[in-house]
Formats: C-alpha cells, structure tokens, sequence
C-alpha cells in the first residue's frame, strides 16, 4: 500500500491521465515503435487496517486520539513523574486493561479482515498464455491477461467479455455480491474479435477506474495485418465486474481490464461515514461536567492547604522538618506540583473503563438483534442483519422515519393487471378468448365499437413482447425448478390454455420484474416472446406464426429518461422504433392529440395504486434510421461525455412518435404494512414516503398504508398546482407555501407534549405532497433572495404534517430532503429505509439507515446500519429493541456516573480531616480493582439483559416509546439527579463512618481502628450500596443477573481476605495487613455497615415495597380496556424513568 502511494505521489506507476491503454494478452501492436508495457497496480485485496508491523503504533495512535484514553496518560505520566500519593498502578492498570482489551477487540477483527482477504487473493483462476492454460492465484493477475471463467465461478477482476461458449456470443451473470440483484443480467462480447484468442491482436482503451458499476466507457482497437485497426466501442455490457458469478454459460475469456484495489467492487466499499449516536454525545457533555467538578476539587485542596499552612506551626512542625530541597523549592512550582497531586487523588471521578463497557455492550447487545427469531424469514432463508452496532441505542430515539415505497412499503412483486389501447380497457378474463374480456371504455360515448381495432392490438402486443431485455432460458427439466432452483432468479412459466402452443417450460431472465410481468401479459392475449438468437428476436403471434425481427439498437432505461426504446427491423424491410416508459416521459414526446383517451386510463390506474407504462412507437424511414445509427455509433465509441452524446441521440430519435396505449401492474403492499405504518406514528414518528413513483399511485399506497386518513386535508405543492394559477411558478409558489403555512402552522392549536396531531380527535390532519420538480425549485433557488423563506416555510409545514409524500424524486433529492431534516432545528434523529440501489444516498445520510432484504438488489443492504428481510420487522426492530437498548444504555452511564462520585467524594472529604496532605483513603488494590473487577459485571449483565417493561407490552403499546423520546433519560435533570444521589451517599459514607469512629475502641481489647480501617469500612459500604442499587434497579432477573450481583459481592469480600491475609515479598509495605479481619471482627463496624446500606438504599427499597404491582396480564388487559374505550395517553409517566425506578412501566416484583 505505502509503494503504491509512493508511486503515485511521484507519478512513477501510472499517470493521472483520463484513459488508460491496455495491451490484450500483453502483445505488441504492429504500429508500436518500442513496446513498453504500462505498470497497474496487482489483484491483491487489502481490506485489513493493520500489519504486524504498524499494529502497535498504529492502534495506539488511534486509541489515545480518544480524549479519555489521553487524559488517564497524561495522569498516569505525571504519577511517574511527580511524587504523589497514590502508586502510578492505580492509573496505569485500569488504562492497560481499557486499551489492552480494545486492542484485542480490533486486531481480532482485523485478523478475520486479512484471513477473507486471503481467502479471495489465493483463490485458483485460469490465464492463458501463449496457448496453454495455467493454474494460477488470484493475486498474481496482471492487466491485460486472458482469463478464463466457468459456469457458477466468480470473475476475480473486472474483465472485457472476448468469448462466450455460447452461439450468440453472450453470457448470463448474476451480481449479487455487488448490488444483491439475483435476476440474471446478459452481457456481450465484443464484436468482430477473431474466435482463436492467440491470433487476437488488439488494445483496449478506457477510462480510468471509477466506483460507478453501471457505467463504463471504452474502445477497442483490433489490428489484423496491414490493414487499418476496427474499432469497437466498450459499455457496460461488456465488463463483467469482480465479485460477480457467471450463470447459465458453460465458460468465458475475458480480458483483466481492472484489478485488486482499483476494481468497481473495492472502490464501492470505501469511504463509509462513521456515524456517532447521541448517547456518545452526551457522554462527552457529562465528562466536561465531570472533568469541571475534578478541577474545581484540586484548585479547593490546593488553597486550602495553602490557608492552612500560613497558620502558625502549621507549615513546619516540630515532627515533621522540612529539607533543604524543600526549602529551596519554588512556592509556585510547589503549589503547581500539589495541584497535580490533588489531580492524580481525584481523577477516579472520571470512569475510564465506562468507554471499554460502553464497547461490549453495543457489540454484544448487537446479536440480540441477529439471534431473534421473529426477525427470521422462511421465505429468503435469512435473519436480520448488523453491520454497526455502535447505533444500538439511536434506534430507540428516531423521530423522522424516511421510507422508500416500491420493494419496501410494497412486495415488488408484480402482477399484470389490465392495459388500455387507443383508450379502450383491457381486463385479463378468458384466456381462450381472441383478447380477453372487454370491460369499459374510456373513449368518447359516440364511438359504436368496443374494442380498438385488430391491428393497433397486435401493434400493441408486439410492443410488449420487442420493447425489452428479457431473455428466455429454456428447461430440459419441467419438474425442476429454473435459475439452478432459485425462484428469484427466473421466473418460470406453466402451461396453461393461453400458451397452449408452448409445449416446454419457458423461463424469463430479467433484470426488473417489471419487463416480466409485461411479457406475461403480452402471453395472455395470445403473442409469446420465444427469445433472442443471434441478434434476432422471434415472436409468435395469435395464429400461431413465429415472426422475426432484426434486433438493431436498444435504448436503455435510464432513471433520468424514465423510458426505454427498441430500433427492430421486420423480415418485410420496415425499421420500427417501439418505446415504453412514464406517462410524463412518454406524453411530451407524442401526438398530443392521442393523450388525452389514453389520459384518464392512466389516472385511474394510478389512483387504485398500480404502477402504469405508455407505450409508443414510430416507424423509421431509411434516412432516419440511417442518421441515428451513425450518431449511436460515434456516441458509443466517444470516451469523453459519451451518456451525454448519447442522450443528445436519444432525444433526438424518440420525437414524433404515435402513442399506442399503457399498461397497468399491480405491487402488492408488504405483510403487515399498515399496522408497522399505524405503530410508528403512533410512537410519535413522523413518517415520510420518498419514491420515484408518480404521485397518484404513491398516494394511493399512502392511503392503503394509513398514513393517510379518510379526513386528513392533503395539502399539495406539484407543478400541476404551480400551473393551475396561471401565474409563474415561482410565484405561485411562494403563495402556496404562505397558504399551507398559515393553514398547518400559524392556525393550528399547539401540540402537547408527547403527543402528536395525529392522535387528537379535535384537530385537523394535514398530509403534504411534493414532487421532485417543485422540491428543486425550494431548495436550489440558490440565486432567488427568498430561497432561504422557501426553505424555511417548507420544512415548517412538513413538520407539522401527520405524513409527507415526495413523489418523482431523485436519489439525490432523497438524501437532500433528509439532511435538510437532520439539519433543522433541535436536530432530530432521523432513519431511512428502503431496498435499492437508489436509496443508499438516503440511508448514508440519515442517523440510521436500514436496508430492506428485498427484490431490487443488496446494495441498500450492504450500505446500511441495520438489515431486516420484510418491513414489518421494523416495528420490533424500533419500539422492543430501540426503546430496551436506549434505557439500557443510557443507565449505565448515569450509573457509572453515580458510582464513581460516591467513591471519590469521600478521598475528598477526607483531605479536610488530614490537613491537605493528600493522604489516599483507600488502598492502591482497592483504586484499581474498583472499576475493573468489583463493580463492572453487574452493571454489564444489566445493560445487556434488563427489560423494565416486557417487549409484548412495548409492541402492544407504541405509545410508551414517546416517553424516552428526545433522549429523554440522558438530560441535564436526570444527570443531576444521578449527581445529587452520589454527592448524598457520599457524605453519608464518610460521616456515617466518623461517627462511628467518635467511639475511641471499638475492638473488644480495646484497640482503636486506624486510617486504612476507616477506609476499608467506607470501601466496603460504597461497594454493596451500589451494587444493590443496581439489585434494586433491576426488572428483568435472570441466573446471570444473580450470579454477577452475588458474585462480584463474594468475590470483592473473597479478595479483601485474601489480599489482607497473605504478606506478598513484591510490596514495599502493606498497609491492609489483617485489616479487613479485624474490621469483621467489631460488631460496632457491621452495625455501621448493615446501617449505613440500608439508610442510603431505604428510597429505593420503599419504592420496591410501597408500589403497586403490575404484571403483565394486568396491563395487557389494561391495553385491551384502553383499545376499546379509545386511545389512552401512555401512564408511562416520565419522572419514573427519568429516575430510573420504573414503578409505573414494571411488570416485574422483586
């Protein structure tokens, strides 16, 4: 890695140039003067972070960037340096232990990195060279090598297609290791190559490498003899990229076109954004805090020591005279050098091993997630999926919710339901009959016929069945399943009365299920794709008679375009042009005077929620198709803007056309949408529908989705609305916004706290639609001076709408319209949704992005946060797992808050009885084992398995996660109350003791306790409080739970004896000889101790006695009564969370 960079910053391995040349099969070209082969970087895959030679500095570099990690350095630096009380161990162990255990986590990590890595580098591949074939590793690919690939092998570098074993010199390929998309795309090789390898003579020229996987450009140049190179242009179509498999091809030789580090799959996983939850955000609040309390505790020491020293007799005493040295020293030095030490007795207040537990619990609270059954899906086979589990807990703080609509509020499942030709409707009813049943028409009344005439039906169906890129795969086998038994990957056909005629079982291989439902239906009226031979497309019609068409040129779907085009030529020498899209793409680009029956067919198939295609063709006289196949050919070959000089000829052929009819095809809404929908608005989210659907099938999804009601007022903002003023559109909008604004926001009643519009009955509901079109002009009238009032009115009257819908958007628009939400004021946090390719952008942007297991491909999936197979996981997902997550969390670190002030507040307290002189009150094996040993496994058992309200509650009533919204539990009132709690049983830690100590024996031979004694009795006191305030804390009990209270109990008294009882050669002195015997031996200290526990836990133990118990049946009962008699505002009340008791949501007795 350090060469390549090397190489590139001086420019030695390979040029920044816009293209690259690559020799095929590494031979010289006849017109190569001195053939100098060009350097590429290896096959190797390096995913890994570390070596065995950076790991070290590097990994520590990485942990002491972390504030905390640095600041215990830095104290652990000045213990060595500086003479102060407390043994250097005490800060150098706990800070090993943190950085040792983190260390470990992330070189094991990294080791499974290097280990897929080798995996993938020492796979065995075939090169030809010179004719034979060689049996070599992955790694060892160099540019410009001839590989071979076989059936359901993996291509181990990017490669230009050379040869196929198939006759029409094609082959089939699944991606779904790279975008997830398990339909079979089909790929080309390159025309006009020579059949045998060894005599091909030729160089390739492309860009350079580029993460984009659908688009590429490139040329080839093909030298045979004398005569001048052929060139032949390079797309898509022709590469076949890393990680993907080939399907359905016996074999393939490619040219190594990109490899290793610069191939589209390594490209596309870098440059993930490291997202960071609020919780962590908040911690790092409370450490400041903490680190303010800390100073302030050293600068009250230090200049009360000094007050006190300038009594007389004070600073010197006759039993303790001051050296030389310490007469000569500096006063400032001095006070500076007391300071630190105060610093270092202190600096405990500062939990550092809160970040080391705060790291296992998300990572192993994460399987929780990958374990749950109900998360499992028989269909696909698989589970949900964690790719982060530092974003365990923003899960139970989402307040926006952004949803992709095809594949994740519906199946992407489609079903061809109807089409209209010359606006007369067609419903599928008897496939026996010449074009199904006839069921109304649209056209005028006048018109005496019922159906359109015989040949715009057969022009229509053939359409269907030329205008896509469908292939056939025919099955030797009926009874076995197609696409190697895998139902997703071909669609396989019966036989039934409409394709009688077939007497084989058909399978279509498609890149979307759209095209297939289309050629479907095309076979229920009787005309049946059979497949495409050798650039010949063959059809057979309603009598039975196959027709054939020359395929020419396909115009491929384009998101921007939003239609696709065929150029065909039929055996009678007519060049027909058929052509399919969206109705706004189509429309603008016919006789508009055919529009309008074809209009309201459309309209009404959108408004019942089926997603529509027009189609159009034009047939092409010599000299046009003369003219666009030259511009095609020069476009195709251009390496510089060639999608732009393709579009140009795009546009330019597909005008004047005659429009024909459309189709309608059903995707079915996902398992139990409208209930996750109805949940998670009912837990206070907003909900927000991004597609690139048009509006009215959107908005009827929305409906059937209920996140729009019968009564909510839509309030609508498209360029239909712009245009119906008759004004200019930036005009008109500003005044529906200030309309909408006024009507949404300044007329509408305040909305209580916790509790959304959407759930008052005396309110009105608003419902916001926007398209993509009016979205561009709110936020990039960057030149307009109310560009930031557009903004601004708008994200004012989104926020105060049940439900938004942003029809026709881009996938760019997508993520705008979530950054501008995660931007606005109060910062919500935000979660997108969805299962393409087209929504990465969103699910990056957002706080947390889930990607949906679904039809459109895993590239959503490998790009998110969190993975689930269906959409109705996401309620689990969200009110169970989010909402147990967060409190889980954000207890412990209010816990580990608490804990650590009730130890140092008495070391503090004690400098007032001990003159300043900085006398530790605890032994150095106590500082240390504090937070490593004594006190971290209950409150890690608790984080990962505490459940203060069961998850069927939480799923029954969405309610309750509104009362932990806003990161409800880790603000400023219940920090302080977390800090008012500690600062009490701090004080009565150390007085309660003194005032036992007031007794001068409290040994039955009347000895009297020394310092180490007062310490150990306050030691103790401090470890069974809070470990039994965690005990009382706890809802959820199980055997784990039990065994980590009691046993971190028996093992801190365990080691107290043992560590007392035994004289260790390696110590200097041992202050806690026999100590902690002596202590158990008076029954005035276990009064104390028994006393002093049960007076600072007597809140919580009368809480636990006093409460009302509540188990679950109760409440679900509760639930029931609630559902009936109406909607009742969750009894969850808030300051018993905030405060951790819990007595209102417990279905839990202690």
């Amino acid at each position: 890695m350090l060469r390549r960079r090397l190489n590139r910053l001086f420019g030695g391995d390979e040029r920044r140039v816009d293209s690259r040349t690559i020799y095929v099969a590494h031979r010289p070209c006849p017109d190569t003067e001195a053939f100098i082969p060009p350097k590429f970087c290896d096959n190797r895959i390096v995913s890994s972070k570390y070596t065995v030679w950076n790991f070290l500095p590097k990994n520590l570099f990485e942990q002491f960037r972390r504030i905390a990690n640095f600041y215990f350095l830095i104290i652990f630096l000045v213990q060595v340096i500086v003479d102060t009380p407390t043994s250097p161990v005490t800060s150098g162990l706990p800070l090993f232990f943190v950085i040792t255990v983190t260390a470990i986590k992330q070189g094991y990590e990294d080791w499974l990195r290097h280990k897929a890595d080798n995996e993938v580098n020492k796979y065995l591949v075939t090169v030809l060279e010179d004719g034979r074939r060689i049996r070599t590793e992955s790694e060892k690919i160099k540019v410009g090598d001839v590989v071979e690939v076989e059936e359901d092998e993996t291509f181990p570098c990017d490669l230009i297609l050379l040869k196929s074993s198939r006759d029409d010199d094609t082959c089939f390929v699944t991606t779904a290791s790279l975008d997830g998309e398990s339909n079979h795309k089909t790929h080309y090789t390159v025309p006009d190559t020579e059949k045998d390898l060894e005599c091909l003579n030729a160089t390739i020229e492309c860009e350079q490498p580029q993460p984009d996987l659908y688009k590429f450009v490139g040329r080839m140049h093909i030298y045979r003899n004398s005569r001048e190179p052929t060139v032949r242009s390079l797309g898509p179509e022709n590469l076949l990229l890393k990680g993907a498999t080939l399907k359905n091809t016996q074999k393939i030789c490619g040219v190594a076109l990109y490899t290793g580090m610069e191939t589209k799959m390594a490209l596309n996983y870098q440059g993930k954004s490291q997202k960071r939850s609020a919780v962590e955000k908040s911690i790092n609040a409370f450490l400041l805090v903490y680190l303010c309390i800390l100073v302030s505790k050293a600068l009250v020491c230090t200049t009360l020591k000094y007050v006190w020293q300038n009594k007389p007799g004070q600073d010197e005493p006759w039993y303790n005279q001051k050296t030389q040295r310490e007469k000569d020293t500096n006063l400032y030095l001095k006070m500076f050098t007391d300071f630190l030490s105060f610093m270092v007795l202190f600096n405990f207040i500062i939990p550092v091993s809160m970040y080391v537990t705060v790291e296992m619990q998300k990572f192993l609270g994460s399987f929780f997630i990958t374990w749950d059954s109900d998360f499992f899906d028989p269909e696909i086979k698989e589970g949900a999926l964690v790719n982060t589990s530092d974003l365990n807990e923003e899960l139970g703080q989402v307040e926006y919710v952004f949803t992709d609509k095809t594949g994740t509020l519906t199946q992407n499942n489609m079903e061809f339901i109807e089409c209209c030709i010359d606006g007369f409707q067609y419903k599928y009813r008897d496939a026996n009959s010449e074009l199904g049943g006839f069921c109304v028409t649209d056209g005028p009344v006048s018109k005496l016929q019922q159906k359109a005439g015989r040949e715009r039906e057969e022009l229509f169906l053939r359409a269907l069945c030329l205008c896509h890129t469908v292939q056939v795969k025919e099955s030797p086998d009926p009874i076995q399943p197609l696409g190697d038994g895998q139902t997703d990957q071909v669609d396989g056909l019966g036989v039934d009365g409409a394709v009688h005629q077939l007497q084989e079982l058909r399978g279509f291989i498609a890149s979307s299920p759209d095209e297939v439902a289309l050629v479907k239906g095309a076979m229920r009226y009787g005309f049946t794709f059979l497949g495409l031979e050798s650039k010949t497309m063959k059809i057979q019609n309603r009598n039975n008679d196959v027709e054939m068409y020359d395929l020419l040129h396909v115009l491929n779907f384009d998101p921007v375009r939003r239609r696709m085009s065929v150029i065909v030529r039929s055996k009678s020498g007519d060049t027909l042009l058929f052509c399919k899209g969206a109705d706004s793409s189509i429309f603008p680009r016919v006789r508009q005077d055919e529009i309008e029956r074809i209009r309201q067919n459309v309209e009404r198939n959108a408004t019942e929620g089926y997603r529509t295609l027009c189609v159009a063709y034009k047939q092409l006289s010599e000299e046009e198709y003369a003219r666009a196949d030259a511009g095609l050919k020069e476009a195709r070959l251009a390496l510089q803007d060639r999608e732009e000089r393709l579009m140009a000829v795009y546009n330019q052929v597909e005008t004047g056309m005659t429009l024909i009819g459309a189709t309608a095809v059903e995707d079915r809404l996902q398992e139990e949408a409208a209930e996750t929908m109805e949940a998670l608005q009912g837990a206070g989210m907003k909900v927000w529908v991004l597609t690139g659907d048009k509006m009215e099938t959107a908005k009827s999804t929305c409906y059937a989705c209920r996140l729009f009601q019968r009564n909510t007022e839509l309030l609508e903002l498209t360029v239909r609305t712009l245009e119906d003023g008759g004004q200019k559109r930036k005009k008109r909008m500003h005044e529906l916004l200030l309309e909408y604004h006024k009507k949404a926001v300044q007329d509408a009643p305040p909305i209580k706290a916790g509790v959304t519009r959407s759930w008052s009955t005396s309110n009105q509901d608003y419902g916001f639609i926007i398209d993509g079109a009016t979205l561009s002009m709110v936020l990039n009238s960057a030149h307009d001076a109310n560009s930031s009032l557009y903004k601004s009115l708008f994200l004012q009257i989104c926020q105060n709408c049940t439900a938004v819908l942003c029809c026709r958007m881009a996938p760019l628009q997508k993520a705008q319209i979530v950054k501008m939400v995660k931007n606005s004021k109060g910062c919500p946090i935000t979660l997108s949704i969805g299962d393409g390719a087209n929504d990465v952008s969103m699910i990056l942007e957002a706080h947390v992005g889930i990607g949906i297991k679904g039809k459109e491909g895993r590239q959503a999936v490998r790009n998110s946060d969190y993975a689930l197979p269906k959409l109705k996981h996401l309620k689990k997902l969200l009110l169970a797992h989010g909402h147990l997550y967060y409190v889980r969390i954000a207890h412990l670190v209010q816990y580990f808050f608490y804990k650590n002030l009730c130890f140092i507040l008495p070391q503090f307290l004690y400098q007032f009885f001990c003159g300043y002189s900085q006398q530790p009150l605890y032994d150095a094996a106590y500082l240390t084992m504090y937070n490593i040993c004594f006190t971290s496994m209950p409150i890690l058992a608790y984080s990962l398995l505490e459940q203060h309200i069961c998850m069927e509650v939480l799923l029954e009533d969405s309610t309750l996660y509104r009362g932990i919204a806003k990161n409800a539990m880790l603000r400023w009132r219940p920090f302080l109350y977390w800090t008012l709690l500690g600062v009490f049983h701090g004080f009565l830690f150390f007085f309660g003791v003194k005032y036992l100590f007031g007794n001068p024996a409290l040994q039955d031979n009347g000895q009297v306790f020394g310092n180490w004694l007062y310490g150990t009795i306050v030691f103790t006191v401090l470890v069974f409080t809070v470990t039994l305030k965690l005990a009382l804390d706890t809802r959820h009990w199980t055997w784990i739970n039990h065994f980590v209270i009691w046993g971190s109990l028996a093992f801190y008294v365990f080691f107290s004896f043992f560590w007392g009882g035994i004289i260790w050669p390696f110590l200097r002195q041992q202050r806690l000889y026999f100590v902690f015997a002596n202590m158990l031996s008076s029954v005035s200290a276990w009064l104390v101790i028994i006393l002093l526990i049960l007076l600072s836990l007597l809140p919580d133990i009368l809480i636990v006695v006093f409460r009302k118990p509540r188990g679950p049946h109760k409440r679900q009962k509760k639930l029931v009564e609630s559902s009936v008699g109406g909607l009742q505002s969750p009894r969850s009340s808030a300051r018993p969370l905030l405060m951790r008791t819990f007595s209102d949501e417990s279905n839990t007795v202690i």
